[in-house]
């Protein structure tokens, strides 16, 4: 489907049902196709919305406005069309910077947050090199394939899922493209996190290369105390295509934790 947000026409896949939604941002790169395999493991028992975010997927392409505060207020815009009462906040990546910000304006219904091998708030500082490299990564088939096989997997693909990869990151729009190296990676949201206060939780790939463990433990973790981390052993940036079912199976314990609070919460309100 298609909701009219923040002035731009962003494409949304929705599954399942129920009183609590999943809302899943995907990475630079993606699109809401990233997690048809986590969500095809969790639509059963909640409602699943993933997005494309603009210039990615489905969306429209619009000149300018991909920072993350722009990606964040289209996202907010989608929730707030569904109507969503109760939600949990799923971001890989880029989306896991995008769900960071939208967290610390501890938005009503936001009942918890998920951040997958998340950018961390703080500006990533690439020399111009190396941000042209990144700018160029998915100008072409063999760029594509060379960075999932030496930068973003430690696990390989299977034959569909390889070729999701390449067709979303060769889809993206230019703008959309040259926006995250050059303007949102380089964009200071620290500040902001000391407001997120959702029970929340971090998954990070053992073998990441892009925001690796150790960088989270650095950049991330301090600055929001409450997180708890899991890391999943020989993984690397793309956890939510090379572990989809091992990503669901901690998102479920996760909002099952928080379901179980509460209900806990619920009936000491109840207690005279």
């Amino acid at each position: 489907m298609e909701i009219k947000s923040n002035g731009t026409r962003i494409h949304v896949t929705q599954r399942g049902s129920g009183e609590l939604a999943l809302v899943f941002l995907h990475y630079y790169g993606g699109s809401s196709r990233t997690w048809d395999g986590v969500a095809s493991e969790l639509s059963d028992r909640y409602r699943t919305v993933a997005t494309d975010h603009r210039g990615w997927g489905d969306s429209e392409a619009p000149a300018d406005g991909y920072g993350i505060a722009d990606l964040a207020a289209d996202a907010e815009g989608v929730i707030e069309a569904l109507g969503l009462q109760r939600y949990v906040l799923v971001g890989h990546s880029m989306g896991g910077k995008v769900a960071q910000l939208i967290a610390s304006r501890r938005p009503s219904g936001l009942e918890g947050l998920v951040l997958v091998s998340p950018s961390p708030p703080s500006p990533m500082l690439l020399s111009d090199e190396q941000r042209a490299t990144l700018a160029g990564a998915y100008q072409s088939r063999e760029s594509v394939e060379f960075v999932i096989d030496h930068v973003l997997t430690a696990r390989s693909l299977d034959a569909a899922r390889r070729e999701q990869v390449i067709e979303d990151s060769l889809r993206g729009a230019p703008q959309a493209k040259a926006a995250w190296p050059n303007v949102a990676m380089r964009e200071d949201i620290t500040a902001a996190m000391a407001s997120i206060d959702a029970p929340t939780m971090v998954i990070s790939g053992e073998l990441d290369q892009v925001d690796p463990v150790a960088t989270l433990q650095a950049q991330l973790l301090p600055r929001i105390p409450h997180a708890a981390m899991h890391v999943l052993p020989g993984t690397g940036h793309l956890s939510p295509l090379e572990a989809p079912a091992e990503v669901a199976q901690l998102i479920a314990r996760f909002v099952a934790a928080i379901e179980g609070e509460s209900v806990v919460l619920a009936l000491q309100d109840m207690t005279p």
